[in-house]
């Protein structure tokens, strides 16, 4: 062809079948090869003469995932025709601008370009056993006419669903018509923004006028974006070939010979090469906005989102680099209202996301637990227990319903199927869709599967037996007041009787006689005022006052040691054999911790010999390895030692700090 023709620019490939072959070309020939609808041949950019006239993908990649950023929806499933077209850049680009945003692509779906009906309901049918109902559709016209006549057919343009086309099929309603918009209500599109502008008001009226003419009985109603590239595309050029002047055809022979293929021997074009460079530097404002080159193809701008209700095709909303998703491209404001798939109104609340598939039963696996059977057991096929009853009660607060069965990880006979880790890596393996149980959140389960937040109290403490550091003995009576106390106290009783008696005795019969008389009064009165059970009558009124004061002295002593007296004689004062590990270690003593749990990789971190550890599957076993002084502490987590004290907590405690993790977890 270039050897035949002196061409200095070819326009037009649209394939990227086409465009890898003749960028490959453009490069052996340095004639600059332009497109305004086909990708990029070559990710790593090596095709310098190849000049995309339209929009770069990967911006669109990033307009569906702010998208998808914005209402939330963490798994997206693209569906796209298996051909170069689609699967050179977009899907790549569109995977990672969704792994920006930490939405998953967990699966793809590929339709081929000569895929049969049957083929094409297999696909579908695939979709809707799959949890996730937000799908990124980019397909051609027939094809994506077909696919979605039979997604509605099996019921897939219903309440829940979120489709998403992206630009190459959004213009699929310009070039269709209603056939497309019958079949594709409440579908979202994104497609580049085009300034409604006087010139472009013009150019349509044009366009129409010619096509119609030359196209009667045509559904086009108006030129589709992708035809603004192309008119733009050729102005371009021609400003170009202005700016770069007229050169003579110039083809320089090839240097390479003995070749065998004509491909071989193309020549060189300095004049196509120079009107490359002009075309490069082209800028100017065309009928579908601002055109100017870098880095080989258009910059990108703003995109429209469009929402297909009835037969309209509503703006709902735009994304622009700098402000993401708003309702307007100048401005950050909410989006217009979108009518979902399924309604003929707005609804609600925007879909979720994801979806039961159909006839899908949950299955959730459960642990083996014979000691705690508090947290979680199967009895006669019924499951129960706390962790149950908390899932139960959530399950019920949901406004949609969960069908599920519950299934033990154990042989049927007592005895579990595997350790904790094991029954969490199931669900990886997709052998249960979930977990129920006392499972710990822990890092190395989480790298493979997904923990709700945690619904119990974290960490890690030691259980250890007490003592009652108080001895009862027949002089326990003396310890509620130390000796100072008594001897003042007694003190003060001789002294307050001799005070009494000095006054009294001179003027009251009661505190006269012979001297023994008298100092067995002045006991006897002091003591009796212990019980107010004295008996002496009292003249003066010195007398009383010092009495009176002395009786108050008394009570307060006497409801004092009445109080402590009763704290000795009925609480215990219980204290723990042991604080912390240290002294475990010290003393060679064991250390206990529940069979089958993540512990024994703790107490290997806290410097504790292997040997020393054993293992124990109940509460029962607890008691009877610390009562015989078998282990000297337990190990365990909060919840089981919450357990195991409500049973024993006269004999134990918890002591010693706590070891943070992360809780239970469903």
């Amino acid at each position: 062809l270039l050897q035949n023709v002196r061409v200095q620019a070819i326009v037009g490939p649209q394939t990227s079948t086409q465009a890898k072959f003749l960028a490959e070309l453009g490069n052996k020939s340095t004639v600059p090869i332009i497109s305004f609808s086909a990708d990029c041949p070559s990710r790593s950019g090596l095709t310098p003469y190849f000049i995309r006239t339209a929009w770069n993908d990967s911006s669109q990649a990033e307009a569906i995932a702010s998208l998808v950023q914005k209402y939330n929806w963490r798994e997206v499933v693209p569906v796209y025709e298996d051909d170069d077209d689609t699967n050179i850049k977009f899907i790549p680009d569109l995977v990672d601008a969704l792994k920006q945003v930490d939405t998953r692509v967990s699966y793809r779906c590929k339709i081929h370009p000569s895929a049969t009906e049957d083929d094409m309901k297999t696909a579908i049918s695939n979709l809707k056993q799959n949890w996730t109902s937000v799908f990124v559709v980019r397909m051609s016209h027939a094809l994506a006419q077909k696919f979605f006549q039979l997604a509605k057919d099996e019921g897939m343009m219903a309440q829940g669903f979120v489709w998403i086309t992206a630009y190459g099929l959004t213009d699929i309603f310009d070039v269709v018509g209603s056939p497309a918009l019958d079949v594709m209500q409440g579908v979202l599109g994104v497609k580049p923004h085009v300034q409604d502008t006087v010139e472009l008001q013009n150019f349509r009226q044009r366009w129409r006028k010619k096509y119609r003419l030359e196209n009667p009985g045509t559904s086009l109603s108006e030129p589709t974006v992708s035809g603004l590239y192309a008119y733009d595309t050729i102005w371009a050029l021609a400003l170009a070939a202005e700016k770069a002047g007229f050169v003579n055809s110039d083809f320089r022979p090839s240097l390479t010979k003995n070749v065998s293929t004509d491909f071989d021997r193309i020549d060189t074009s300095k004049a196509a090469e120079k009107l490359r460079g002009a075309l490069l530097k082209v800028l100017f404002f065309g009928i579908s906005g601002k055109f100017h080159i870098k880095d080989m193809q258009l910059v990108s701008s703003n995109y429209t989102i469009i929402n297909v209700v009835g037969q309209e095709r509503r703006e709902v909303g735009f994304w622009t680099p700098g402000s993401g998703i708003s309702g307007s491209p100048k401005m950050k404001s909410d989006l217009n209202t979108i009518v979902w798939p399924g309604y003929n109104e707005t609804a609600p609340t925007a879909p979720r996301g994801w979806l039961f598939p159909t006839n899908k039963n949950l299955t959730i696996g459960m642990p083996v637990k014979p000691g705690f059977e508090e947290f979680v057991r199967f009895e006669n096929g019924k499951a129960t227990g706390f962790c149950v009853d908390v899932f139960e009660a959530v399950v019920k607060e949901l406004s949609y319903d969960v069908p599920r069965h519950y299934e033990q990880f154990g042989d049927g006979e007592g005895s579990s199927n595997g350790t904790y880790d094991e029954l969490v890596y199931e669900v990886y393996l997709k052998r249960y869709d979930a977990v129920v149980g006392d499972i710990t959140i822990l890092a190395n389960r989480s790298s493979y599967v997904d923990f709700t937040l945690p619904y119990t109290e974290s960490g890690v403490r030691m259980l250890v037996p007490v003592q009652d550091r108080r001895q009862k003995t027949a002089w326990t009576f003396l310890r509620p007041l130390t000796a100072d106390l008594w001897l003042g106290t007694g003190a003060f009783f001789i002294f307050t009787g001799f005070v009494v008696w000095s006054i009294e005795h001179r003027i009251n019969q009661d505190f006269r006689g012979s001297p023994a008389s008298q100092i067995g009064s002045v006991f006897y009165f002091s003591f009796s005022t212990l019980v107010f059970a004295h008996r002496e009558q009292i003249l003066n009124n010195l007398s009383r006052i010092a009495i009176v004061v002395w009786l108050f002295v008394v009570l307060i002593v006497q409801q004092s040691y009445t109080a402590s007296l009763s704290s000795i004689l009925t609480v215990e004062q219980l204290q723990p054999t042991v604080t912390n590990l240290e002294e475990v270690v010290r003393n060679g003593g064991n250390v206990g911790y529940l069979n089958d749990s993540f512990l024994p990789g703790l107490l290997k971190r806290l410097k504790i010999d292997e040997s020393k550890m054993i293992a124990f599957d109940s509460p029962v076993e607890y008691d009877e390895a610390l009562s015989s002084g078998k282990v000297a502490v337990i190990v365990d987590e909060i919840p089981y030692l919450k357990v195991f004290l409500s049973k024993y907590c006269q004999k134990y405690t918890m002591v010693g700090p706590t070891y943070k993790f992360d809780g239970f977890g469903y």
